[in-house]
């Protein structure tokens, strides 16, 4: 089953073991400098509130309340992360797609898990997923950005503004697997880091859009494809609603825009780095590699400079690895 709880996405499967629980949260996030340079992990600024569709049926899109799910308001070029937190370590293997174009690969979406390639990660061995894996250790940051613009994933890969958000899929792995494997398992870093059917036809649509270059390897299935629980799925449609509209839509008000990434850095706090010497990336998409970022499509249609996007030097980097049993 799905349930929201306090801003997270609650994947829970009691009939496959107690232990099968995985949350995951949007995080709001600094949007670092799509200049071609790689940066380290910006920080994460808090959590996304996360509204139920049923809740606003009326005042959104006739297709939101036709799939469900949630939606998060975001402002345009504003980026986010995903934070994936398992219970006492129980594996799940999850699938991520950006409108219909898989996260991973760059591929149609579709519901099933590949191993050649890998189109899902598996938590807790990826504790955080920043954007698309363009190459191997490096991913092009999730930016918002309007429908039928040009500049989402999705367009560019299929020349069709349809679907926009996020989709995600998780797959337990087999109780039988997770208990053989209990005594041994990893325990990784709990890093919380701030650390009448009238419709509204003006609601604005957002979709992910590749940004900047960013330090972050997506990581190899340590368990392989097998251990997976896949007659057991949950799935949940995330919309994106631009923040500007989110007040009218909800009657509340949004949070104020994050810092930029030079104010962030200026003010002396600290980037990250992640590594685990015990796990080994992926290759990284070539479809999504020759996409074009918000910038650079931008400069292709002749459109201003994007805001706040002068080259950085942060001053601080901090390094976390996974703290495993036997560490202490």
């Amino acid at each position: 089953m799905l349930i929201l709880d306090q801003d997270r996405l609650s994947f829970r499967f009691p009939e496959v073991h107690e232990d099968a629980v995985l949350n995951v949260e949007f995080q709001r996030t600094l949007r670092i400098p799509d200049d071609h340079r790689e940066y380290a992990l910006p920080p994460g600024l808090g959590r996304f509130p996360l509204i139920h569709v049923d809740d606003f049926a009326e005042r959104l899109p006739a297709t939101w309340t036709h799939h469900g799910g949630v939606f998060l308001p975001m402002y345009q070029a504003e980026a986010l992360w995903l934070y994936f937190r398992t219970h006492v370590s129980y594996p799940f293997a999850i699938k991520i797609a950006a409108g219909k174009i898989d996260a991973i690969t760059g591929g149609a979406w579709s519901t099933e898990l590949s191993d050649e390639p890998q189109n899902y990660v598996v938590a807790p061995t990826q504790p955080w997923l920043d954007g698309f894996c363009v190459s191997k250790g490096v991913i092009r940051q999730f930016v918002a950005m309007p429908l039928g613009e040009g500049f989402t994933a999705e367009e560019q890969l299929t020349g069709q503004a349809e679907h926009g958000g996020l989709q995600i899929i998780a797959y337990p792995m087999k109780a039988a697997v997770y208990e053989a494997l209990q005594s041994a398992r990893a325990s990784y870093m709990d890093m919380d880091i701030c650390f009448s059917n009238r419709r509204n036809p003006q609601v604005m649509e957002m979709g992910l859009a590749p940004g900047g270059l960013m330090r972050q390897s997506i990581y190899d299935d340590p368990h392989g494809i097998d251990v997976w629980d896949l007659e057991n799925s949950s799935r949940c449609f995330v919309h994106i609603l631009n923040s500007l509209q989110y007040a009218q839509v909800t009657g509340h008000e949004p949070a104020t825009q994050p810092p930029s990434a030079s104010d962030y850095t200026k003010a002396g706090l600290p980037w990250f780095d992640y590594y685990d010497a015990e796990a080994i990336a992926l290759e990284g998409s070539a479809k999504l590699d020759g996409l074009d970022s918000v910038a650079a499509l931008g400069v292709k249609k002749g459109l201003p400079p994007l805001p706040d996007n002068a080259p950085i030097e942060p001053k601080i980097i901090q390094t976390i690895k996974p703290v495993r049993e036997g560490d202490f």
